[in-house]
């Protein structure tokens, strides 16, 4: 009895070395067995265990490994990779660059056009100023060409009207003067005024 518990334990103790973890109902089957009396036999195939079997696989797939080159590829497929990171930050750079530099140029050309819109504003206020100035200056001749041309017209008239005047004086003198003479003035006084004048023009 006590060598079918031992036989039990070594059991548990290789499927915990085979990593087979926990003994199942398997484990209970064979202590089940032990307690009936038969002993325990590891199953073996071709003079080897399934541990045996298991490392001779896994070395069968890496040796399958290293001749199909699995690593080297692996390595290829990351560097690949690797290489297409790098395109792609490289290219996010330059993409970043290309933006900061778009950026500085619409900045540049903005703080230019601030400045030619405070040149053309300055440019405009002076040219009103000058406009203004001018018109001011125009209107002043045009107000003194007028005033002039109004005394012109002024005086023109006045000297018009004392000419009338002398005349319609002269004409009414004249008119008198002949009255007068007629009145006064007999055929032998005319004849001794006639006289007067031939001798003045002798």
């Amino acid at each position: 009895m006590a060598k079918a518990e031992a036989t039990t334990q070594l059991t548990a103790e290789d499927h915990a070395a085979m990593g087979h973890g926990p003994v199942t109902a398997t484990a209970a089957t064979t202590a089940a067995d032990a307690h009936s009396g038969e002993a325990y036999a590891k199953p073996k195939a071709l003079g080897m265990d399934a541990t045996m079997w298991v490392a001779l696989a896994m070395i069968v797939v890496i040796l399958l490994a290293l001749w199909k080159k699995v690593p080297a590829m692996i390595g290829g497929a990351l560097d690949k990779q690797i290489s297409g990171i790098k395109a792609q930050l490289d290219q996010a750079t330059a993409l970043r660059a290309e933006a900061e530099a778009i950026k500085a140029e619409y900045e540049a050309k903005a703080k230019q056009a601030a400045l030619d819109a405070e040149a053309i504003k300055a440019s405009a206020e002076e040219e009103a100023k000058l406009i203004i100035s001018q018109a001011k200056a125009d209107a002043t001749a045009l107000i003194g060409r007028r005033a002039k041309a109004a005394e012109e017209k002024i005086a023109a008239a006045e000297r018009a009207a004392v000419a009338d005047v002398r005349a319609k004086a002269a004409s009414a003198a004249a008119a008198a003067a002949a009255q007068l003479i007629a009145t006064h003035h007999d055929a032998k006084a005319d004849a001794g005024l006639v006289d007067q004048s031939i001798a003045s023009l002798n």
